[in-house]
């Protein structure tokens, strides 16, 4: 598929799919559905970074496979994280775009290598970062090459445990008026909580978020990660039709 630039969105993109590719029927009944509502860019982890070492890690390249293939079905272009770089030869034979996990925001190694890449870099914030510390890891991305980046705010670590992490509206203008790069805000990583996602959502969007990243589980309750946070197929319809 073609590479696609970002740097000139002139609507609100959205970027939804599972959490993590579980198996064939799972990714593809999620794709087939998204891309019936318009949803253009398909995410889904092949490799998860978890706090428990005895949790879910992904499928690999194996992953890898099912959701180029999910996508390709019906016409959408993939979203994955990469997050070693061992991986970013292999990982960028799938890919669309290559994303670059909130833990590894601060690896200026591994940041500088991607940047060397020519496909579209999503960078999220890292979940105890400053503004200044993400626009200045963007730099390193931008110094190695690459300037087709979209930023991603996910959410901050704060004392609040209402949600999963604090979602900072405010911190979206912020980023705007310091970077023109486009803005997508991932509300389900910030929730916690599928029902919250929807308003946290629209509040993104009424702040000026340029796209949204969303988890999407045919079945969130046998979901292999992060099931609590995804928004079952008609939760989805609602929230798309809402914005």
């Amino acid at each position: 598929m073609a590479r696609q630039s970002y740097a000139n969105m002139k609507e609100i993109t959205i970027i939804a799919g599972p959490c993590a590719v579980e198996s064939k029927d799972q990714i593809e009944k999620t794709a087939e559905f998204l891309a019936k509502l318009g949803v253009k860019i398909l995410r889904g982890g092949a490799f998860k970074p978890r706090t428990n070492p005895d949790d879910f890690q992904g499928l690999g390249e194996e992953g890898l496979k099912l959701l180029r293939a999910a996508a390709d079905k019906f016409g959408m272009q993939v979203i994955t994280e990469v997050m070693d770089p061992r991986d970013i030869e292999m990982v960028s034979k799938y890919a669309d775009i290559l994303q670059i996990g909130s833990r590894n925001m601060h690896n200026s190694p591994f940041l500088a290598e991607l940047g060397k890449q020519k496909k579209p870099l999503l960078l999220k914030r890292g979940m105890s970062a400053t503004l200044n510390e993400f626009l200045q890891a963007v730099r390193y991305i931008e110094k190695a090459g690459n300037k087709n980046i979209l930023l991603c705010e996910r959410g901050e670590r704060t004392f609040h445990d209402e949600t999963r992490f604090t979602l900072n509206l405010g911190s979206i203008p912020a980023i705007k008026s310091k970077s023109n790069y486009p803005l997508i805000v991932d509300p389900s990583h910030a929730a916690g909580n599928r029902d919250y996602v929807i308003a946290m959502a629209k509040g993104a969007i009424a702040a000026g978020a340029d796209g949204l990243m969303i988890e999407v589980h045919p079945d969130p309750e046998k979901a292999l990660c992060d099931g609590p946070q995804a928004l079952t197929f008609t939760m989805f319809e609602q929230l798309m039709n809402e914005i």
